[in-house]
């Protein structure tokens, strides 16, 4: 079996979400806003991701004019798996972890009887 290692050096959360992407299969726009929600719940450290005065700092960081909006974006990353619903709470999916230093993906190609 090849094995191949590429380092790819990441200096913003965006950037480390582009990386990833490929998994969860965001828009530029959704990446955009989700950098924005994981910058801010560090900030701001509250318990609840998506909590009325992190969607305020979010929607003006990605230029949003009304916050309600951001509920169609967190509807979408709830439904990706972007976002997991804890109770009342919301916390990005652990793969997602920002403070992550080394991600490994391995592919498998599986044969298909066609």
């Amino acid at each position: 079996m090849k094995r191949k290692k590429i380092t790819i050096k990441i200096n913003s959360t965006y950037k480390f979400l582009q990386v990833t992407n490929g998994i969860f299969g965001l828009t530029p726009k959704e990446l955009s806003v989700l950098a924005a929600f994981i910058d801010v719940g560090a900030i701001s450290g509250d318990k609840n991701l998506c909590s009325v005065s992190n969607k305020k700092l979010v929607a003006d960081k990605v230029g949003i004019k009304d916050y309600n909006t951001l509920g169609n974006y967190i509807k979408k990353f709830k439904d990706k798996k972007v976002f997991i619903k804890e109770g009342s709470n919301y916390n990005v999916n652990s793969f997602l972890d920002t403070d992550t230093n080394i991600i490994e993906i391995e592919f498998r190609r599986t044969e298909t009887n066609s």
